[in-house]
């Protein structure tokens, strides 16, 4: 068997290995400030467990970047993270974080992993996925105990199985008569959009009042009532059918303006997120048979990517925005 030392890294291996660089460091960097601040036993002990297994990945990386003879990339440093100052977030919003961020890597990793060809990657992509999945059952486990999760609603359990006979089961929109009721599949998919928002919210509001620079000030404004217009709008979907949307007590904004956080890291996060909620977006209309849902997911989906662009703009214009590794342009030898 061909040792994977003689084998290069592929364009798309080099590409997954950079972009878990970028997030590692940064969850490393927010994981320092909200372990200056956790009170809870049972919290301190998962978030210093996300925080050593984050660590080690980053390490583990570096190695990686340098074994390929390629430069490590800068990513999120001491430099993002301000050490002593007060706690930006409270009751458990850190595992609210914790949470959200794993959700967001566990989908990223099995996508990476069916990206990978080399054996030690996809060894890498397993265990990153193993790590994954069992911080995010820890910290579920915790807000449930926590009562700062609501669940999704119960339903009777089906006792047949019926096919579908009116072709208006595909229609959403009737000005004669009512839509039909959602089914398990849609309500499960605007459950997850509105629960992933609500957290994304308070980031928002909470780097609203504490970026320094103006124009980002501004952008994360817009970033919350971009969140409250997104919730809103899904949330109706399920109170028409007498459902109540989740929501959480939990995790609210302190009063504190003192920024822990770079600006850069904090809109490199809120990019992170748009990509996940247009991603999460096109899911769930994918996955939606009623015709309204689509076209409003769409609708959404048009305002986020704007949105994201915006921050993409800003973060360009203050050089904060790092290249990933790129081909070499032979476009040029054909000029």
């Amino acid at each position: 068997m061909t040792s994977t030392s003689h084998i290069p890294l592929s364009s798309s291996e080099l590409n997954n290995v950079w972009m878990t660089y970028q997030k590692k460091t940064l969850i490393v960097r927010f994981l320092e400030h909200f372990q200056e601040h956790v009170e809870d036993a049972e919290a301190k002990q998962i978030l210093k467990e996300y925080y050593d297994i984050s660590s080690k990945v980053v390490t583990d990386l570096e190695n990686i970047f340098r074994q390929e003879g390629a430069a490590v990339p800068l990513g999120f440093t001491d430099n993002d993270v301000i050490k002593g100052t007060p706690k930006l977030f409270d009751f458990h919003y850190d595992m609210m974080f914790a949470r959200l961020m794993t959700k967001i890597s566990i989908g990223l990793y099995g996508l990476y992993s069916t990206m990978s060809y080399r054996k030690d990657i996809r060894d890498l992509y397993k265990q990153l996925t193993f790590d994954g999945q069992s911080i995010y059952d820890k910290c579920t486990g915790f807000l449930l105990d926590k009562g700062i999760l609501s669940r999704p609603p119960y339903v009777s359990m089906p006792k047949g199985y019926p096919f579908v006979q009116d072709q208006d089961y595909l229609s959403g929109y009737h000005l004669l008569k009512e839509t039909r009721s959602l089914n398990t599949t849609e309500v499960s998919l605007l459950h997850h959009a509105i629960e992933t928002n609500l957290t994304g919210m308070q980031l928002m509001i909470g780097f609203a009042q504490s970026a320094r620079n103006e124009e980002v000030k501004k952008y994360f404004v817009k970033g919350m009532e971009l969140s409250k217009e997104v919730e809103t709008t899904l949330g109706d979907f399920l109170r028409k059918d007498f459902i109540e949307p989740p929501a959480t007590h939990a995790g609210k904004v302190t009063a504190s303006k003192v920024p822990p956080f770079s600006d850069k890291m904090m809109m490199y996060i809120t990019n992170l997120l748009s990509t996940f909620g247009l991603g999460s977006n096109a899911l769930g209309g994918a996955f939606s048979l009623r015709s309204d849902l689509p076209i409003t997911m769409a609708q959404i989906g048009q305002k986020i990517y704007f949105f994201a662009k915006e921050g993409g703009e800003i973060m360009i214009k203050n050089r904060w925005l790092e290249e990933p590794p790129k081909v070499e342009d032979r476009r040029k030898l054909t000029r």
